[in-house]
């Protein structure tokens, strides 16, 4: 019975083993990522279902910079720039006759205007939650803000009364708060705009980079996509000069605001942004089979199995992010900061991305962007003046 018993327990701690190793090499065929480089940052947020990515995206770039600057680690308030960014948006919506677009979304820019032209508060001070949720929900205050302006475009008085912008604000402060006129942070009194220029926030040291054929390299646009109702410009500079910015920033201490299309199926929910290259691998070899007779949507499932560990990738060219920008095929989704650069277990270079949706996912807040991904689908990102190499400073006319 002792031989019988030990013959059972050497059996099971075999199979736990052989269990273990099995476990093992299933994890080894996901990804293993190892950090290059990275830029210190603040705590992962959650947007919610609000579409205020543009906001917390900047306002993290912003966090970072004061870490780099040695001021320490601060919370600031994305809601105080999402107020003063709607009732902007209002005045302009309204001069136009309602031909701008009106909604949640908005653009790098509405943050920096708004930090260096009105000033910025800690979060403490505004958390922007007035309508009894702990985390943004913003469908309601964007439908009646907008059926409110519409009302006002009609011009039912035969003028626009003069307290429609009354009228508007109370509606935003209903929700986001009012803004305060002064607060007090570690025991000092500020305004808004003291806030700022003890942070040392200054517009003229951050650039909006971009990169497409339909304007001319080395001069400035403003890129047409509806968020981007300032019409805020950004530097073009082909691809591969943008893609050296990426790498000098993170290289040499600074973050960067990034700008992207995230609705392509290699931009995963659990944390993985990449272009499988699906043409090559449908017609490699034996694979091919697979493929046959698949529907688009039985493909795309096999695509996201596919993406689950190191695949091939599609050679990105400048061509190729041009005609995928005319034909809508990149769009503006979504505002995120990159921070550092990754290899996976394959040495293939990746970036390391701070989203702003919560921690409930498997890197808890944080995406690996290929650099292919990044290649193709950016849109613009913000950056330091100085995190630009000088050689491409030169070309742009920056000091």
């Amino acid at each position: 019975m002792k031989k019988l018993i030990l013959s059972a327990v050497l059996l099971t701690s075999a199979g736990i083993v052989l269990g273990a190793n099995k476990k093992g090499k299933e994890k080894e065929e996901g990804y293993v990522f190892t950090p290059v480089k990275e830029v210190q940052i603040t705590s992962i947020k959650n947007q919610n279902r609000s579409g205020t990515c543009w906001s917390y995206s900047t306002i993290a770039f912003l966090e970072s910079e004061l870490l780099r600057k040695g001021k320490g680690e601060y919370d600031l308030s994305e809601m105080f720039v999402v107020n003063y960014s709607y009732k902007d948006k209002a005045d302009k919506y309204v001069r136009l006759h309602g031909k701008l677009n009106f909604g949640q979304g908005g653009s790098f820019e509405d943050v920096l205007y708004v930090v260096c032209n009105y000033g910025i508060v800690p979060n403490e001070v505004m958390p922007g939650l007035e309508y009894g949720e702990e985390l943004p929900v913003h469908n309601e205050l964007d439908a009646l803000a907008g059926s409110f302006l519409k009302t006002i475009v009609t011009n039912p008085n035969g003028k626009l009364s003069p307290v429609w912008r009354k009228a508007y604000d109370g509606i935003i402060d209903a929700y986001l708060g009012k803004i305060p006129e002064k607060f007090t942070y570690n025991g000092k009194e500020y305004t808004p705009k003291s806030f700022t220029e003890e942070l040392g926030f200054k517009k003229e040291d951050y650039v909006s980079l971009t990169s497409y054929t339909h304007h001319p390299f080395y001069t400035t646009f403003p890129i047409e996509v509806e968020d981007n109702w300032r019409w805020a410009e950004s530097y073009n500079l082909p691809i591969d000069e943008l893609m050296e910015v990426f790498d000098n920033a993170i290289n040499t201490g600074y973050s960067i605001a990034w700008g992207s299309d995230v609705s392509e199926i290699g931009f995963t929910r659990n944390g993985i942004a990449v272009v499988p290259d699906v043409e090559a691998i449908e017609n490699s070899g034996s694979d091919q089979d697979r493929w046959l007779g698949l529907s688009k949507a039985q493909k795309n499932e096999e695509i996201k199995k596919m993406i689950e560990k190191p695949c091939q990738e599609m050679e990105i060219t400048q061509e190729m992010r041009q005609k995928d920008y005319d034909n809508y095929q990149t769009t503006d989704d979504h505002g995120m900061q990159i921070f550092g650069i990754a290899k996976d277990q394959t040495g293939k270079k990746f970036y390391m991305v701070k989203n702003s949706w919560g921690t409930d996912n498997k890197y808890k807040g944080i995406w690996y962007a290929s650099e292919a991904f990044v290649k193709y689908k950016t849109m613009n990102i913000v950056v330091h003046k100085d995190a630009i190499p000088q050689a491409i400073k030169a070309k742009l006319g920056i000091k």
